[in-house]
């Protein structure tokens, strides 16, 4: 291998992922008295973080620590070659090693500049996007949106093999004379041994759809970004870097075509004109004061807004597509004369809590075998799937939050605000080996508080819970406690509701009930792909009005999270991008 070596020292690394692999990261220090904070690099697919190690001397940004990750799967960190168990684990494997360099090297998220090229840049695009970090600004080279595939319909061959065959890797056809003019590049390109040219066939499918969502929901990022797009790029698409560009919700961003090069922008032979940019870019951006656009009010002006208000409008009854989702509705309505999950949306609501209740169990039930067909169908669907991971996620994290307030001798008193029937917090505790000192539970619903209350006497903890009828949006019920909650649950509630003052009321509310060092449990909805069909075709719990959501972006409900008094500390997605499951500290 041709090792590439720098002026600067540089010290090799690991941190731990939330799956306990130990990923191996190289930290080169800031040479100044008084450091900057810190850029952040991630490598191409198929390469190691040794393969940008010559940006950093190239850069020339001394008073700044650098920092670069071999992905899992790649260089010198563990795992078996071009794989991951999801591209979403690796996602929140960016996030894990923010974590560490954030605890580690204690650099703030807000003095963090991040480098990333072509799939390491489609990773921190989602990051962006899916935790809302509060890095100061990111530069994407040639982001690797859509993969230049020459073989006709290679990526539905590859989908169908893979659902025959199951997982299997795709090895790159890409020569490096294609990637760079720089024959030094080409040279160690072809020499080195921990180039990693096969990827798993799930991860390259999942490069494609976590793509398509993020460019469609660019809006959602408002972090300064650059954007360098090499001009004459082999290896991806250019239509899909300009709509990320032209969508990308940030106030400061800018975009650079640079003629003639090749994919590995930051590795090309006149790589200068591009750091150039890059160097002036942060300097520029660390030269101002931390800044985003504030969303607390985004209910009222704003691309969701927007959005929400056209899902409400009514289609030409004559249209096609008015057309087409009438044809849509009285199918939901024949599948409700067989299938038990359908029937109960069209009684009780979609977004009821009886209707969750039912997609937690999961058992597919119909009046007869076409019904049962129709309900397993319809429990798979991708939002009812991302409903059970939602459920998984806040079980883990009230069972990792209780361990946390034990560990600091507290008392371990949950509150969940709206609970409708309570199975995943009592499922949570049934699992947990030490119970909480009490629970209680709430509902504005006298069915949900019926049915919760029975479910406890079912799972045997009748004598620490406590199942009780209120408004969650009232301020006075949150001043009516009995006892001060130290870890608070809101779970799906401020997803059903658009009026960000409705939210604001309940997490006041929080804010009085729970003392300082207590926890906060809260979920949101950055991104739906079935709001049409859920706001065309189904209903809601609301007197059978139509089921219109207005998405919050991860980045809006932190920030009316962080402006009753709470500081986000930890999150978890499912792998379709849809629910998020965050832990707050309060301040």
């Amino acid at each position: 291998m041709n090792h590439i070596t720098t002026q600067r020292l540089c010290e090799e690394r690991h941190f731990t992922t939330h799956d306990d692999q130990t990923l191996f990261y190289r930290h080169w220090p800031a040479t100044t008295n008084k450091p900057k904070g810190a850029i952040v690099l991630f490598h191409r697919g198929h390469e190691h973080s040794g393969r940008m190690a010559h940006i950093v001397d190239e850069l020339n940004m001394p008073e700044y620590a650098v920092f670069a990750w071999d992905a899992r799967g790649h260089g010198r960190s563990p795992g078996e070659r071009g794989f991951s168990p999801s591209f979403a684990t690796s996602v929140r494997d960016v996030q894990t090693f923010i974590d560490h360099i954030a605890s580690e090297h204690k650099v703030g998220q807000q003095d963090i500049a991040v480098i990333a090229q072509s799939v390491g840049a489609v990773l921190v695009s989602a990051w962006a996007h899916d935790y809302a970090p509060k890095i100061r600004c990111m530069v994407l080279a040639s982001p690797a949106f859509k993969v230049k595939l020459y073989v006709p319909f290679a990526r539905t061959g590859i989908r169908i093999m893979q659902k025959f065959r199951g997982n299997f890797f795709v090895n790159s056809y890409v020569k490096s004379k294609y990637l760079t003019h720089d024959p030094e590049r080409i040279a160690s390109y072809d020499t080195d041994q921990l180039i990693t040219r096969p990827i798993a066939s799930h991860i390259l499918l999942s490069l494609y759809e976590t793509a398509d969502r993020i460019i469609e929901d660019a809006a959602a990022i408002t972090i300064p970004t650059q954007m360098l797009i090499s001009g004459a790029d082999w290896v991806v698409h250019h239509q899909p870097q300009h709509r990320f560009y032209e969508r990308l919700g940030s106030h400061i961003k800018e975009r650079h075509i640079l003629d003639g090069f090749y994919h590995d922008t930051l590795g090309e032979k006149d790589r200068k004109r591009a750091l150039d940019n890059v160097n002036r870019f942060i300097n520029e951006r660390f030269a101002e004061p931390y800044l985003r656009p504030d969303l607390r009010d985004a209910d009222n002006s704003g691309f969701t807004r927007v959005e929400a208000d056209t899902l409400s409008s009514p289609l030409p009854s004559l249209s096609w597509r008015g057309l087409y989702w009438t044809v849509t509705r009285w199918s939901m309505k024949f599948g409700g004369l067989f299938s038990r999950g359908v029937k109960l949306g069209h009684q009780t609501g979609f977004d009821s809590g009886s209707t969750l209740d039912y997609v937690y169990e999961n058992q597919p039930c119909g009046f007869n075998p076409l019904g049962k067909l129709i309900d397993k169908s319809y429990l798979e669907s991708v939002g009812w799937r991302g409903i059970r991971q939602r459920k998984l996620n806040i079980e883990e994290m009230v069972r990792l939050t209780s361990d946390k307030l034990r560990e600091q001798g507290k008392p371990v008193h949950i509150m969940d605000v709206a609970s409708g029937h309570g199975r995943y917090i009592l499922e949570a505790i049934e699992s947990s080996q030490q119970k909480p000192d009490s629970i209680l539970l709430r509902d504005y619903s006298q069915l949900n508080v019926e049915k919760g209350s029975a479910l406890i006497k079912q799972k045997g903890l009748a004598e620490i819970a406590q199942f009780v009828e209120a408004n969650a949006f009232e301020a006075d019920s949150y001043r009516q406690l009995q006892s001060q909650p130290t870890l608070g649950v809101v779970s799906g509630l401020y997803e059903l509701f658009a009026d960000n003052d409705l939210i604001r009321t309940s997490l006041q509310g929080f804010a009085e009930a729970i003392d300082s060092g207590g926890y906060l449990i809260y979920t949101g909805q950055p991104w739906h792909p079935q709001l049409e069909m859920i706001a065309r075709a189904l209903t809601s719990h609301r007197q059978g009005e139509a089921w219109v959501m207005r998405r919050r972006t991860q980045e809006e409900m932190d920030q009316l999270v962080e402006a009753a008094g709470f500081t986000k500390i930890d999150q978890r997605i499912d792998e379709y991008g849809i629910f998020t499951v965050s832990l707050a500290i309060r301040n």
